[in-house]
């Protein structure tokens, strides 16, 4: 029975600094969260306003570019997927991980050879483990990414969709990632960034039913533009910075993911911790009175003996 209640006891002051641990990483999930929300909602106007040129100078200047135009001489697919560095997350990485070999399975059924692109060390170790090559990949931050990180991706996508070689281009670029929704909603995205769609801003529905009523509505067209040097020119310069500022978004949102289901993770994890030191007391309690009770009976036993003898 003494061993037991050591054995417990043991186990109670395990539990104990886990349940330390896993309060100390809810807390620090929790602190970082709100700068990572921030960020991710600070991020809303720059690609709005990005998205509205992009699309005026495509509306006005009619222009076929490069990274809108679809590719036919490969077949090379590129899938960017973000994951998380650590684990103690809960099933952050790994619902992004099984999206992703949905994604692959369906480019490979449509003739793609997928070409991978991983941020977050979860994303390498499980391809590498699996024996699948990784093109490229970052690792370091993914709780607290980077525009530097932004931009080397970005940069190194753009690079493979537009490098005319058959054997080192990408005819797309696919994204895997978890978008922010609420603390308690986070949902998996698969989204193709390029080549890009650019969408007309005033054919929305409102602009539509207007044109079907008859009123004139001209607040919701375009302005007369005057491009300097040229629509080219400014076409080259902004795709650039829409691209880098997606991959920056959706960084961003992963960051907010990750740290929101590490702290639900811990969150249930000190409880479960909680409930385990309750059990492993009462059980240590329990041997202690069956130790006592024993004890006594040994007592009162020797007592009997030395009465009749």
């Amino acid at each position: 029975m003494a061993g037991k209640q050591r054995i417990y006891k043991q186990r109670i002051a395990s539990t104990q600094t886990l349940g330390k641990v896993f309060r100390a990483m809810e807390m620090i999930a929790a602190s970082r969260i709100g700068a990572a929300r921030r960020a991710a909602t600070e991020m809303g106007p720059y690609e709005k306003a990005l998205t509205q040129a992009v699309a005026a100078v495509a509306v006005h200047a009619g222009l076929e570019h490069p990274l809108t135009s679809v590719r036919h001489d490969t077949a090379r697919a590129a899938v960017l997927v973000i994951a998380s560095d650590r684990g103690m997350a809960g099933a952050y990485s790994a619902t992004v991980l099984r999206e992703t070999e949905k994604l692959l399975e369906w480019l490979r059924e449509d003739g793609k050879v997928p070409v991978l692109y991983t941020a977050g060390r979860r994303a390498q170790q499980y391809f590498h483990f699996r024996g699948v090559e990784i093109e490229h990949a970052w690792e370091g931050e993914s709780d607290a990414p980077s525009a530097a990180m932004a931009h080397a991706i970005a940069t190194e996508l753009l690079e493979r969709f537009l490098d005319p070689n058959l054997f080192t281009g990408v005819c797309q670029v696919h994204l895997v990632y978890t978008r922010f929704r609420t603390m308690m909603s986070q949902v998996v995205d698969v989204r193709q960034m390029l080549p890009l769609t650019v969408v007309d801003a005033p054919e929305s529905d409102e602009a539509r039913e207007d044109e079907k009523g008859g009123e004139d509505r001209p607040e919701l067209a375009f302005p007369q533009y005057e491009f300097i040097p040229s629509a080219e020119g400014v076409l080259d310069a902004l795709l650039p910075l829409y691209v880098e500022s997606r991959i920056r978004n959706v960084l961003l949102q992963s960051a907010a993911s990750e740290l929101a289901s590490r702290q639900r993770a811990m969150h249930t994890a000190t409880d479960n911790a909680d409930d385990l030191i309750k059990k492993y007391t009462r059980l240590a309690n329990s041997a202690r009175q069956a130790e006592i009770t024993q004890e006594i009976s040994e007592i009162v036993g020797g007592a009997d003996a030395l009465v009749n003898g």
